[in-house]
């Protein structure tokens, strides 16, 4: 029975939706086309086409099977809600070097936001303090003599969530990069933020001798047991490779990897290029110790960015338990799928400063906050902000 009424159910729903779609009464759930306006100034963010060609998605769903589960399709496929609106405040509005973008930047944030900013010692919290931040940093880089930009670099194709590169940019040339991590609410406001500059001093070698050091003694962990799976975006194989594989397969983490990976630690002044140095890379860090924590990632598909925190065992107390130290290292990665073989093409790791602002970090800003480094490097030199 309750078979039968889904099914007339179903056939009603479809029915309706066949005729709002030709009557084009369906654009009540559309958004309005270039030049139209809406009463939801927040429409942008919370469209589930507003990019989308209003006579292409007719034709597409009226030429389905079944066009009301077309339509549900097509409203997954192309809904990338917060891709689309940090893309518009980075871009067009400029909320990084503009007052009148940052102005707008806050205008899209909630109340409660919180603000990561990994340069400063403590999050800005709430919309107010937000607005006041945003227009510190334009006023921080605005004294540079001659135009100053932030050119944005990658960006992952999240709805809910989503994460850029982006790097400083003069008339001439280029300077600090770095990655940030967007989360949206149910509204459609930015409800979290996480901002993390490049090191200015990039420590290299020296990051594994010092982590060996301080967790030295920590007893090893046994390894966890995962199925073996290969999701198809980029959200789904980092969740797989750190909720479930979580380190314990070398092998296993290589094996989604493609032939041609970049892998950029902001730790190491050099690029990793090809399989064999990545798997080294992590070899290198494979050692007792040291947790890795997924915290927030996005839903991109293909492209994603997630927040995570390390955690260092610094020896065993009394009943010779692990013992963490009492602060960990939070960072941001940047993951990108190549087209054809699905597999990671591009990684991009930056970790934040213990010490904030960091000192050289802060020094170069105030000598030359156009760049934020003491040298930039000629401007499209570095393709991608690779």
């Amino acid at each position: 029975m309750y078979n039968i009424m889904f099914a007339s159910s179903s056939s009603v729903w479809t029915t309706a939706f066949l005729f709002l779609l030709k009557t084009n009464a369906i654009e009540a759930f559309l958004a309005p086309q270039p030049g139209q306006k809406s009463e939801n100034s927040n429409i942008k963010s919370k469209s589930l086409f507003f990019t989308a060609e209003r006579s292409l998605f007719q034709q597409r769903v009226l030429n389905a099977s079944n066009p009301l589960e077309s339509f549900l399709g097509l409203t997954q496929s192309k809904t990338r809600v917060a891709q689309e609106l940090l893309t518009e405040l980075i871009d067009t509005d400029k909320c990084f070097t503009t007052f009148s973008g940052a102005e707008k930047f806050a205008d899209c944030c909630a109340s409660d936001i919180v603000y990561e900013d990994c340069f400063e010692p403590q999050p800005i919290v709430g919309k107010i303090n937000v607005r006041e931040h945003m227009a510190k940093k334009v006023e921080m880089r605005k004294n540079k003599n001659g135009e100053f930009g932030l050119r944005l670099d990658k960006i992952s194709d999240g709805s809910k969530a989503c994460g850029f590169a982006w790097t400083y940019t003069t008339t001439t040339e280029e300077g600090l990069r770095g990655t940030t991590f967007v989360e949206l609410n149910d509204n459609g406001e930015i409800s979290y933020v996480r901002e993390i500059p490049e090191p200015i001093f990039k420590p290299g070698d020296l990051t594994q001798q010092l982590l060996e050091a301080v967790t030295k003694g920590a007893p090893p962990k046994p390894k966890v047991e995962f199925e073996q799976r290969t999701p198809q975006t980029a959200s789904a194989v980092a969740e797989y490779l750190f909720r479930e594989v979580q380190g314990s397969s070398i092998d296993e983490a290589m094996r989604l990897f493609d032939d041609s990976i970049l892998y950029r630690d902001f730790n190491f002044k050099d690029i990793l290029n090809g399989k064999s140095e990545v798997r080294q890379f992590i070899e290198d860090f494979s050692f007792p110790g040291i947790t890795f924590r997924m915290q927030k990632i996005d839903d991109g598909i293909d492209s994603t960015a997630f927040t995570w925190e390390v955690v260092l065992e610094v020896g065993v107390d009394e009943d010779g338990n692990p013992e963490a130290a009492p602060d960990t290292i939070k960072g941001i990665s940047f993951y990108q799928l190549d087209a054809n073989s699905k597999l990671i093409n591009y990684v991009r790791d930056v970790p934040e400063s213990a010490i904030k602002p960091p000192i050289l970090g802060k020094l170069a800003r105030d000598l030359r906050p156009g760049l934020g480094v003491f040298q930039g490097v000629k401007l499209g030199s570095r393709e991608g902000g690779l």
